[in-house]
């Protein structure tokens, strides 16, 4: 595995490390390459914030068990941020701007004097304004830079054995929110417990529940919208519209990252 060398090799001469770990496969494998190198000079550090499912902060617990990396959790409320809040098209780069702030704090407390998260060459060809955040603060992306594609991390990742190599890709929960309409405690607690009861009804695990103005849109991958079948789709129904949608409905189309902000209707 060439270029996991390369991306090991990538931490040669660090003295201390910290990565930022979201509980995806990207930062899962930077992670374990820092640990490689480093062991316990290398550290995780996890953003407990308002809007990161409780599953992904269960999955970034387990990753840095599987590991055996040390991992931080930093709690704050991004939601006491206005500029987050109002949800204009550079909300990822305000909640990213914030973020950096508080990994740079944490850095000089434990002497840390490079910070890494798990961009990859396919983040660059999309919207990231947080990836332009993480740059502006100084946070380096060792992946990026070993060239590393969304394919070959999830291959690497399985075979150096970490569990969660086919993971679904997720964002936070202020994703599923159209840009302009206000992000809300109220809307972030129904979109997780809706993407859940989805998803413990139809084993998918590919969910988003989209919350348009108060309205629920499932989202999933094309080739499984037919699981929505009339019994499915009105136990779902009813079970959302009991935590507080107004009515639900599935998308035709399917699952694509970022198309609430595309398609809002």
């Amino acid at each position: 595995m060439g270029k996991l060398d390369d991306l090991i090799d990538w931490f040669e001469n660090k003295n201390k490390v910290m990565i930022a770990l979201s509980g995806g496969v990207d930062s899962a494998l930077v992670a374990y390459a820092a640990f490689q190198k480093l062991g316990n000079s290398a550290i995780a550090v996890t953003a407990d914030y308002k809007t990161l499912s409780k599953e992904e902060l269960e999955t970034a617990k387990q990753i840095c068990s599987e590991i055996g990396i040390k991992q931080i959790l930093v709690d704050y409320d991004e939601l006491q941020n206005e500029e987050f809040v109002k949800n204009s098209s550079d909300r990822c780069f305000h909640c990213r701007l914030e973020l950096g702030d508080h990994l740079i704090s944490l850095a000089k407390q434990h002497n840390v004097e490079v910070i890494v998260d798990g961009t990859n060459l396919d983040d660059l060809g999309e919207y990231r304004p947080g990836i332009e955040a993480l740059k502006k603060n100084g946070i380096c992306s060792p992946l990026v830079e070993t060239r590393f594609t969304k394919n070959e991390i999830r291959s690497t990742a399985k075979f150096v054995g970490l569990s969660i190599y086919d993971k679904p890709s997720n964002s936070c929960l202020a994703s599923r929110i159209p840009w302009g309409q206000r992000v809300t405690s109220e809307k972030l607690t129904r979109i997780e417990l809706g993407e859940t009861i989805v998803k413990q009804i139809t084993n998918l695990k590919q969910v988003r529940v989209r919350d348009l103005d108060g309205n629920a849109k499932i989202e999933v991958e094309k080739d499984r919208i037919s699981i929505f079948e009339d019994d499915i789709l009105t136990e779902i129904t009813n079970k959302l519209k009991l935590i507080g949608f107004l009515s639900v409905r599935v998308d035709p189309d399917g699952y694509r990252p970022g198309k609430i902000n595309v398609i809002t209707d």
